[in-house]
């Protein structure tokens, strides 16, 4: 990995540990805290949201527009991943155990729409 690859990841590290953070030491005013306090179906919902909203973005023309809808999703999956126990590294760790993949493309069925 190079240096830039590094920083990128210390990015994602660095959000990852602020969620911890709010987690074990809550801020009045967090919206991380108040997320982690509301639970699950909460952080689901918001999760849902941004991916619907990263979704339109797509279909627009602004980068910038779906550049940070991508940040919000992201945030919000790490808000999950703390809230349930998933650590950034297990993430890490299989995105490269996929990375190590080719030719892995998935045949779909085919259906006879005569039969």
């Amino acid at each position: 990995m190079n240096n830039q690859t590094n920083e990128k990841y210390d990015v994602l590290q660095a959000l990852y540990d602020t969620v911890i953070e709010r987690r074990d030491h809550p801020q009045e005013k967090s919206y991380t805290c108040y997320l982690l306090d509301t639970g699950l179906d909460k952080i689901l919902k918001k999760v849902g949201e941004e991916c619907s909203e990263t979704i339109i973005a797509a279909k627009n023309d602004s980068d910038s527009d779906l550049v940070g809808e991508i940040s919000d999703l992201m945030y919000h999956l790490m808000v999950l991943m703390v809230k349930r126990g998933i650590p950034l590294e297990d993430v890490y760790a299989e995105l490269d155990k996929r990375s190590l993949k080719s030719g892995n493309l998935k045949t779909f069925k085919t259906v006879d729409k005569n039969s």
